[in-house]
């Protein structure tokens, strides 16, 4: 998301993890199954920065929604990497 960033606005991205920001400052356009997966993803990324919330998550999250979440990056990440120029 941040090499897009760089491309498109030809700028150095932000220090900031919260994807849905980044997508909006691109303007990048996703399917919908991406936005629904990323807003997902971005959901939970922020709180397994904090100990206490990570307890809570670990409970949450078992081997098979892991599955999931990752197979789903996989794709993300190659629906991103063709939007990069060679």
């Amino acid at each position: 998301m941040k090499g897009l960033y760089t491309q498109e606005l030809n700028d150095i991205p932000p220090k900031v993890h919260n994807l849905i920001y980044l997508i909006k400052r691109i303007d990048l356009s996703l399917p919908d199954s991406l936005k629904e997966f990323i807003t997902e993803l971005n959901r939970v990324s922020i709180p397994t920065r904090y100990p206490e919330e990570l307890k809570v998550l670990l409970k949450e999250y078992n081997k098979r929604r892991v599955s999931g979440i990752l197979k789903n990056t996989k794709e993300t990440l190659k629906w991103l990497k063709k939007r990069l120029k060679q």
